[in-house]
């Protein structure tokens, strides 16, 4: 009996302890399902009656329903390579990304009803990376709503479409991440670049598709992804969205296109001004704070933008009332205006040597045609060299060719080691500047076909002459120059 009274508060305490194990829980998850099941009845209820999400989707469908009978499927070389595009007018015409259609010989256009047409090619421009596929006029054509006079804001949502590893006619959702972004080919060869950032999935395949906004507007289109490892075109299956993918706005689209249809020479506007190699500035009246532009190194005598009183050390604030800081912006946005229309610049003018103040000053730029020189300053003369597939090293006979890589459009030519480069399409070259710029002018970069002058050295003297013919098709990346 004294066992019992010693040891039995305790064995009742044990007791309560494992019914409160087993017991508090069950009794604790009836208590916390009880209450889920409410909110889960609350929550039905609320999105039964509230019609906002509703009518976003509505919304959206509204988008898909009125973008995708506009947008192309396209096939190259017999499903070789493929890409996007979408209708530009009534006429037939089909915007693409160059890059899509470089190197082709065979074009296939596929309308979202299923109906595939042939499609030729109307003309391209590697610059900017925007190229025109034409179609015969036929049932079905609906030619997409452009944003033509609108001003895209950060923020805003748009809708990606395209082709993204084959699965035609696809639509992403996604929301203006930034813009005047640099990024892809157009980057590396004339800066032409000022491109709309967005974080809507867009992988391989979506090159050339248009990217609408809310409206169901194109307000530009699909060029370019960034990955972790580089910032490549989306045309092939080099890589895979990272959540930033670029497009070329619908005012650039417009210019190009429409100069490519007419049929004329693409003409860019020009300022005739160099940089400084430090371009970008901060400007201070004092201690305050004036906002960031950029410098002016050089501006060329008799020029458009020496006519209009700018000169060396002043500051480029705003060009058509845009901000500008990054000299790619600047060249983008001059280089989709036209020759002889003039554009108003706002400037800093610096402290002068006789000490007066530092002041904005306002002026109108007629622009001049920018000439092909101009095209490629600085490394993209490499680059464009690149699409030969040629090693040269610059002697004092020329440019020789050192070596030739395999595959590309200069071993199908014929060229070899030692030859030397005299001219191509008949003008003179002795530099890579110079090569550049006649590859540019006799339409290389478009996929035209190029003469190329060659002499073939004897021992130290030069000997027979000849000419080989050459097209780019597809990019050849493995240039180096010596």
């Amino acid at each position: 009996m004294r066992r019992f009274v010693a040891y039995g508060p305790a064995l009742v305490v044990l007791l309560i302890a494992v019914c409160a194990m087993f017991v508090v829980p069950d009794v604790l998850r009836r208590s916390a399902a009880i209450r889920t099941a409410a909110l889960i009845e609350h929550a039905e209820a609320t999105l039964d009656q509230s019609n906002v999400l509703t009518q976003f989707d509505v919304a959206t469908r509204a988008v898909a329903q009125a973008v995708e009978p506009s947008v192309v499927h396209i096939d190259i070389n017999g499903g070789r390579s493929s890409g996007s595009g979408w209708v530009y007018d009534d006429a037939g015409h089909i915007i693409t990304n160059a890059h899509v259609v470089r190197g082709a010989t065979s074009i296939k256009v596929q309308f979202f009803d299923g109906q595939v047409v042939e499609g030729t090619l109307t003309g391209s421009d590697a610059l900017t990376d925007v190229a025109v596929i034409k179609v015969a006029v036929q049932p079905g054509l609906f030619a997409a709503r452009r944003a033509s006079d609108a001003n895209p804001q950060q923020g805003e949502h748009v809708f990606a479409f395209g082709s993204p590893f084959g699965f035609k006619f696809s639509m992403s959702q996604g929301i203006i991440s930034g813009l005047g972004r640099i990024a892809g080919p157009a980057a590396e060869l004339g800066g032409f670049s000022n491109l709309i950032q967005t974080d809507a999935a867009v992988n391989p395949g979506n090159s050339g598709g248009p990217l609408a906004d809310v409206r169901g507007r194109v307000v530009g289109m699909n060029v370019a992804i960034a990955t972790a490892r580089t910032e490549r075109g989306g045309g092939g299956d080099e890589g895979q969205s990272a959540g930033i993918s670029f497009a070329i706005p619908i005012a650039t689209i417009e210019y190009i296109a429409d100069q490519l249809i007419a049929g004329g020479k693409v003409l860019r506007g020009y300022l005739g001004i160099e940089f400084s190699p430090d371009d970008e500035r901060q400007i201070y009246d004092g201690d305050r704070y004036k906002g960031t532009g950029l410098l002016l190194g050089r501006v060329s005598r008799g020029g458009p933008s020496d006519a209009a009183g700018l000169r060396g050390g002043d500051v480029i604030m705003e060009i058509k009332g845009k901000p500008v800081t990054r000299r790619q912006t600047l060249r983008s946005i001059v280089a989709t205006i036209k020759p002889g229309e003039g554009v108003n610049i706002r400037y800093w003018r610096p402290v002068r040597v006789g000490g007066e103040a530092g002041e904005f000053r306002d002026t109108t730029v007629v622009l001049g045609q920018m000439p092909p020189e101009a095209l490629i300053a600085g490394p993209p003369n490499i680059f464009i060299l690149t699409q030969t597939g040629i090693e040269f090293s610059r002697t004092e006979l020329g440019l020789m060719v050192v070596s030739v890589f395999r595959g590309t459009p200069a071993e199908a030519a014929g060229f070899k080691s030692g030859m030397i480069l005299t001219a191509i399409g008949g003008t003179p070259v002795s530099t890579f500047r110079e090569a550049a710029t006649a590859l540019i002018e006799h339409g290389w970069l478009n996929d035209l076909e190029v003469s190329f002058s060659i002499t073939e050295i004897d021992g130290d003297r030069l000997s027979a002459s000849k000419t080989l013919k050459a097209r780019m098709g597809d990019a050849w990346p493995g240039f180096r120059v010596r």
